[in-house]
């Protein structure tokens, strides 16, 4: 199973629609946390200007929006091969 994290805020329109182009790939097992950045002062000094940002859990690797879910795809690729 794939863990990501999306570092936003709640009034974000941005992170709305990151999360849309995420909802297709739930439906094949890679969960999202959604993480509001304004909960943590580390997190809007290390994100407040590039939000929203997609984390991997397992690599640490990060992806900034803007992207679809062909980039998403490539950038998942190495686990969902592994997952089927």
């Amino acid at each position: 199973m794939t863990l990501l994290t999306l570092y936003g805020t709640s009034a974000c329109h941005l992170c709305d629609a990151a999360l849309a182009e995420l909802s297709p790939l739930q439906a094949s097992g890679v969960q999202v946390r959604e993480q509001d950045i304004t909960e943590s002062d580390e997190l809007m000094q290390r994100y407040q200007l590039r939000i929203p940002v997609l984390r991997r859990e397992d690599t640490g690797a990060e992806l900034d929006y803007p992207f679809d879910l062909n980039r998403l795809l490539d950038w998942l690729r190495d686990v969902l091969v592994e997952e089927g």
